[in-house]
């Protein structure tokens, strides 16, 4: 029978549900990173996208996710984690399912777009939720292991069911897969999330600071995946980036001056854990998508396998990360989240680094299996600490805004690091665009993703050796009506 925790405000909390539900979540928000990218040719091809438009059905929703993260993490703690979690997962699945029966570019795209406005909602009320339910202790530990294997199976397993779908039951499948599993995570949370507690608001919501926050995100996120047209020189990408930074500039003069409640109270950051995390986030964000990225087009463009079986080259990389996941739960007990987060930072950078070797004429057993179980194992010693850490010593009504900014981290690393890590692969490939150039340029951004994973074990070491147990919630109850008999006896 699951275990029950009934709170001061006489709400009863299920731990259990609460951790399936917010693994089901993370699970579908890391799958719809990567399901549609196999599926990108088939796409363009039965819709009718140029070269150009095809990009916009991984950047739009990429832009609209990234750019919407801080606000939604602020809405969570405003309104609600349950409140936000159910309407992302709504949005979300019926975005889906539009996606699945688009018959024009246009509409696909917008699909994609909705969806990143659902998960911006969805994943920092899950990770605020996760939080709450696990302030401390092993079942933290615990919880954070959970949640960093389903994140990181969901991304990888991404790959796999979009190639199998892709190539056995069309692409409109590998946005319909969406729906079902965001209706089963919906209902998970109807029966096993408690309703939200009455928060005390401070003043009005602060409007200026979200339009800022929001436009300076998208345009810095936009800025940066169009750098595949425009180069980093141009007018276009210059004048998109100053305008992001200007924007995000007045965001923090808002902030510090605002007497409202700000959208991020900038105090958080003189969290060293906070702080630290997020610098961590953003340089692992940028490698670890730029190798999946480079990967991903050596095992198809290099060796020359068709999507299926470069999705099932993947799983030895997913596996890798549940076992270090797994690992870290049984040793969390033991060590800080510093040790691990070093750990693993300089285990990935040893597999990248090894990944730099991969051969024009290379194979699955000799270039890849090897550094994937090392990337993985390294990568999943990381990922449940880094997030714990990041939400370590917040408030309850601030574990919203901490999450958001994680993940907001991790988006403009990746972004960020996909870019420019690209640019430099492509420079040294050249234009021949044989398999030997190819190659070269892979294997060269692959090294170069090493290196950042080698400067996130030295930003791990600003994390405190220890972190404290966030601030217990504030709960305001439910005036309760009185009875006749005693506003009599009050008068």
């Amino acid at each position: 029978m699951e275990a029950v925790v009934t709170r001061h405000s006489g709400e009863v909390v299920r731990p259990g549900l609460i951790l399936a539900t917010v693994a089901v979540v993370q699970f579908l928000v890391s799958l719809d990173l990567s399901v549609v990218n196999v599926g990108l040719p088939e796409i363009g091809s039965a819709l009718g996208f140029s070269a150009v438009g095809l990009t916009w059905v991984i950047h739009a929703y990429a832009l609209t996710f990234g750019g919407l993260l801080l606000l939604g993490g602020k809405a969570a703690d405003r309104y609600g984690q349950r409140r936000m979690l159910m309407g992302g997962l709504g949005l979300f699945g019926l975005a889906s399912l539009a996606g699945g029966f688009a018959t024009e570019p246009w509409q696909l795209v917008a699909a994609r777009a909705a969806q990143g406005v659902g998960a911006a909602a969805l994943a920092p009320a899950a990770l605020a939720l996760l939080t709450a339910t696990f302030p401390t202790g092993k079942a933290r530990v615990r919880a954070f292991g959970i949640w960093s294997a389903t994140n990181a199976a969901g991304g990888a397993l991404g790959v796999l069911v979009g190639g199998l779908l892709t190539e056995f039951a069309g692409w409109r499948w590998v946005m319909f897969v969406n729906a079902p599993m965001a209706l089963f995570a919906l209902a998970m949370a109807w029966r096993g999330v408690a309703a939200d507690p009455v928060r005390r608001r401070a003043g009005r919501p602060d409007v200026l600071g979200g339009v800022l926050a929001t436009a300076g995100m998208s345009l810095l996120v936009f800025g940066i995946v169009r750098t595949d047209e425009h180069a980093w020189t141009s007018v276009v990408t210059v004048s998109t980036l100053a305008v992001a930074v200007l924007l995000l500039v007045l965001f923090v003069v808002v902030e510090r001056t605002t007497s409202r409640d700000p959208l991020v109270r900038l105090g958080l950051f003189a969290n060293r854990s906070v702080l630290g995390a997020n610098a961590y986030m953003l340089v692992v964000g940028g490698g670890m998508a730029s190798a999946f990225y480079f990967l991903s087009l050596y095992v198809q463009g290099v060796l020359g396998n068709g999507p299926a079986l470069a999705g099932v080259q993947f799983l030895p990389l997913a596996l890798g990360v549940i076992v270090g996941s797994v690992v870290a739960i049984k040793v969390g007990y033991r060590f800080a989240p510093r040790v691990l987060l070093v750990s693993g930072a300089l285990l990935t950078a040893a597999g990248f680094a090894w990944f730099g070797l991969i051969s024009v004429d290379g194979s699955f057993l000799a270039d890849v299996l090897g550094p994937s179980l090392l990337v993985g194992v390294g990568f999943g010693l990381c990922l449940g600490p880094i997030v714990s850490v990041a939400t370590a010593g917040v408030a309850s009504h601030e574990a919203g805004t901490a999450s958001g900014l994680l993940n907001s981290s991790r988006q403009i690393g990746a972004a960020l690091g996909l870019a420019a890590l690209g640019t430099a692969a492509q420079d040294r490939a050249g234009s021949a665009g044989t398999p030997g150039a190819l190659n070269e340029g892979y294997a060269f951004g692959l090294t170069l993703c090493a290196g950042l994973l080698v400067a996130a074990a030295l930003i791990a070491l600003v994390v405190p050796r220890r972190t404290a147990a966030p601030e217990p919630e504030v709960v305001v109850e439910p005036r309760r009506p009185q009875s006749a008999g005693m506003k009599g006896s009050a008068r």
